[in-house]
């Protein structure tokens, strides 16, 4: 089965590439239409479900360890690669020159990335500083926690673990804050959710890097964990995958790092786990 997976791999990373070469040559019009293309292509593409053969009839600890064995098999970002690929992995399914911020909501110019006020720039959904990892190739560029948002509602959020409840603020787009905590809006919150346990998934101490667990509270600091995990459970049931979550997967897979988040693609396995 490893060698189905290799070569669906190799054929996806192939017909990626046939893409983009086809679409080297000069655009008749201004529109950016290669990246709709790239996005167009992962979305038809079907991944192989020999991909999890290895997970198959496993629960609790043995799952996990199954999937992070599957996940950890993956193509590695530099952090200013992740800019170029947030263009695509989030653009906006309406407009072709934009990406949807995470947080507010908001379709903002791909153009506008930075770190003024006006651009948007790289969210960890699994604050980097729970672990103390950073921007570092590893967790601190892997795309499957990293989006885009507003400079100013990125800095609002900081490192705070997500919670229910607080005051709304300026484009906040639905999400809410306090003093320790940070609510997403209702249309991201089992994204949320299901980014922070791929990170507990993926990460779990034996490459280098923190071993990234789940709690259940809210004061985590620069500890290597991410709460809350009862609510975080409670977000993943009301808010299940959506088509822009599932196409974000496949191309992150097919274009970019060729792993998956494996409670995108199967739902059940977060209580299976937790």
């Amino acid at each position: 089965m490893l060698a189905i997976r290799i070569r669906h791999r190799k054929a996806a990373a192939l017909a990626t590439a046939a893409v983009l070469a086809g679409l080297a040559a000069p655009a008749a019009t201004a529109t950016p239409a290669a990246p709709a293309t790239v996005t167009e292509t992962a979305r038809t593409a079907s991944y192989d479900p020999a991909y999890y053969d290895a997970a198959a009839g496993k629960t609790g600890t043995a799952l996990k360890s199954a999937l992070h064995t599957i996940i950890s098999d993956q193509t590695k970002l530099s952090y200013s690669a992740v800019w170029e690929a947030l263009k695509v992995t989030d653009q906006d399914p309406d407009n072709s020159s934009n990406v949807i911020l995470l947080y507010s909501g908001i379709s903002r110019s791909k153009t506008l990335n930075g770190g003024d006020v006006g651009d948007w720039n790289r969210e960890h959904v699994w604050a980097k500083s729970h672990g103390d990892f950073g921007t570092s190739t590893g967790p601190g560029t892997d795309l499957h926690h990293l989006r885009p948002e507003d400079v100013q509602v990125n800095s609002i959020r900081g490192n705070k673990d997500f919670d229910n409840g607080g005051s709304s603020f300026t484009n906040s787009g639905g999400s809410l804050t306090d003093s320790n905590s940070f609510e997403p809006r209702d249309a991201v919150k089992g994204d949320v959710a299901r980014m922070i346990l791929y990170m507990a998934v993926r990460y779990e101490g034996t490459d280098g890097w923190p071993d990234l667990e789940p709690n259940d509270t809210v004061t985590n600091g620069t500890n290597p964990y991410h709460g809350r995990l009862s609510v975080l459970k409670q977000w993943h049931q009301q808010d299940p995958p959506s088509a822009f979550e599932k196409n974000r997967n496949d191309v992150i897979f097919a274009s970019y790092q060729h792993n998956r988040n494996p409670f995108i693609d199967h739902p059940e396995w977060v209580e299976a786990i937790w």
